[in-house]
């Protein structure tokens, strides 16, 4: 049996939202903002009409209104978001066991066995789609595939609201032609790479010499390529089936570029707590420390580092990013930064104490950390904040909970 494999995509979800809610906003572009009433931040998501306006995620408000004049400004409401992001993936939960998300409007499905009882992959996919416009008042789009990368290119060529199928017989047709970066995996670096190889599109990936693409970009360029040639069908994990962590990181634009070192540093303590208390979380440490910030250019630098010893703290965290930060930051403003933390392993393991302050210090801020959780646990999360984080306008003090895209 052939496999069947959906990815739904909830069409401009933030925005969506919003405007299901909104009936006085039907015609008028959208966009969800840091901080509107300010008039400073940057757009999160937008709905159709703005986003026909050229309006883009990642704008500045005041961009936003010169593409698009008449724009509505709404702040983000996460809570809803949540709770309907929620209901999506039950509606999903209803055709398969078998879904995967990744992100809070998207999600993969293997339908493998369920299309016996539904119908096959079209008439899910266009099943899931009037159910979420019925219940949750939003768009959706899906793609049907016999792989799941190419069930998430079918996601994005009908948008809004529509069904793309993309199988055996037409994929090299309707995937090939498109670029390389499109395809779910291969992101800026890889994509340069290819183009210095003259590999543009997808199809020339899928037809690139094996050898070639190893040498260039060793087991990772392989998997690509075999994904482009619909040879890597992938896996849909099971719902009830917690992922293995390898990796914590968070990532965040702020509401106005970052223009000075005081800018940076506390958002990357802010980064390095929500961290710090998912490691606990999980009862880990990590002994890797990663760093990626995006200029207001939009170009981007990043540095990783293993540390001599695993840590599990924020102060730990915040202060191994920075260093890294400081070998390539020039005072450009920036407009996002991501920090991630990998080589994990349980607190439980024994590990090597260090007989230097470091070690103490280290030892002393998990303590402090722990107390900080049970004081927040008790009376609010706001209870105990950073100094920094009393009286700033970079972000809205707001954990986004588990989803992809946010963290890795």
């Amino acid at each position: 049996m052939n496999s069947v494999f959906l990815h739904i995509d909830m069409n401009n979800f933030y925005a969506s939202v919003e405007c299901a809610e909104r009936p006085d906003l039907d015609g008028v572009p959208v966009a969800i903002a840091g901080s509107p009433e300010k008039r400073h931040g940057v757009v999160l998501a937008k709905n159709q009409l703005a986003k026909k306006y050229g309006v883009r995620t990642g704008d500045t408000v005041r961009e936003a209104q010169t593409k698009a004049p008449g724009i509505v400004f709404l702040p983000p409401r996460f809570e809803k978001y949540d709770k309907i992001s929620k209901k999506m993936f039950g509606i999903c939960n209803k055709y398969s066991c078998y879904v995967e998300p990744f992100g809070p409007d998207e999600c993969w499905l293997d339908c493998t066995q369920t299309q016996k009882l539904f119908g096959g992959g079209r008439r899910i996919a266009d099943e899931l789609r009037e159910r979420v416009h019925r219940e949750l008042g939003i768009t959706a789009s899906v793609g049907v595939s016999f792989t799941k990368l190419f069930a998430k290119l079918g996601s994005d060529m009908k948008k809004p609201d529509g069904t793309t199928v993309i199988d055996e017989e037409n994929f090299r047709e309707k995937v090939w032609p498109l670029k390389a970066e499109e395809l779910c995996g291969i992101g800026g670096s890889t994509a340069r790479k290819l183009s210095d190889m003259n590999i543009l599109t997808i199809g020339e990936l899928a037809n690139s010499d094996e050898r070639v693409i190893r040498k260039t970009l060793g087991k990772s360029g392989v998997d690509i390529r075999l994904a482009a040639r619909g040879e890597s069908i992938g896996e849909v994990r099971e719902a009830v089936v917690k992922r293995d962590v390898k990796s914590v990181g968070h990532g965040l634009t702020a509401l106005r570029d970052l223009t000075t070192w005081e800018d940076v540093q506390t958002l990357v303590y802010y980064l390095s707590e929500l961290i710090a208390t998912r490691l606990r979380k999980y009862g880990m440490k990590a002994r890797g420390v990663a760093v990626n910030a995006r200029a207001y250019t939009l170009s981007r630098k990043g540095k990783q580092a293993v540390l001599p010893y695993p840590v599990a703290s924020s102060r730990d965290i915040a202060e191994n990013a920075l260093r890294l930060l400081k070998t390539f930051y020039d005072g450009t403003p920036l407009r996002s930064i991501d920090v991630a933390v990998y080589m994990l392993s349980s607190e439980r393991e024994p590990q090597q104490l260090s007989f230097f302050d470091d070690g103490i210090k280290s030892a002393y801020s998990e303590k402090l950390d722990r107390t900080i959780d049970k004081l927040r646990t008790k009376y609010g999360k706001n209870a105990v904040i950073r100094a920094c984080h009393a009286e700033q306008d970079i972000f809205m003090n707001k954990d986004l909970g588990d989803f992809l895209p946010f963290k890795r």
